[in-house]
């Protein structure tokens, strides 16, 4: 039998993304507390995602977000991750606040935001360790989050992941020419 790899890519980079769901969930959790959502996008979801960030941009202003939604649609899937606002009770102020009581509800907890970010770091740690090529983006995050893809999560993050002959998603030329 002979497996061409063109082939089994596209497979190859799936079971990477639940590799890396898993590399999210297991990473560790402030308090041991674990209040992080993960899931996998894939297909037409991707081209949802990506005119969701078309229109974020035009609300926004932010043109760069052009850019990552039409960059977005190179990926063969986008992981996503993200938590729901938990205060975490430690009264430790990394908020801004002294107590957690004190903190109003608009602000997240920083133990959520590093828990998150802890996260992110596994899941892309695993893509590299696998060869699958890898980048955070807010915007599409932002998105996903729009779109209600994680629930009540208040802040998602994505990571799309490809494996073609260059990374699609860095190197990414500007839309106007710099001089």
């Amino acid at each position: 039998m002979i497996v061409n790899e063109r082939e089994s890519r596209h497979e190859h980079v799936l079971e990477v993304g639940r590799q890396m769901m898993t590399a999210a969930r297991t990473a560790p959790k402030g308090k041991g507390i674990d209040i992080i959502e993960v899931a996998m996008v894939t297909d037409d979801d991707i081209i949802r995602l990506s005119e969701d960030m078309d229109c974020y941009s035009s609300e926004t202003g932010m043109k760069f977000i052009l850019r990552d939604a039409e960059n977005l649609q190179q990926a063969e899937a986008v992981i996503i991750i993200g938590t729901a606002r938990k205060v975490q009770g430690l009264n430790c102020a990394h908020c801004g606040y002294a107590t957690c009581v004190e903190k109003p509800d608009a602000v997240p907890c920083a133990i959520n935001s590093i828990d998150l970010g802890i996260a992110i770091g596994s899941a892309c740690a695993t893509a590299a360790d696998n060869r699958v090529d890898s980048r955070v983006m807010f915007s599409a995050g932002m998105a996903a989050q729009r779109l209600g893809y994680l629930g009540d999560c208040t802040c998602v993050m994505a990571i799309p992941i490809s494996a073609s002959s260059k990374n699609p998603f860095f190197d990414r030329k500007p839309k106007t020419p710099v001089l």
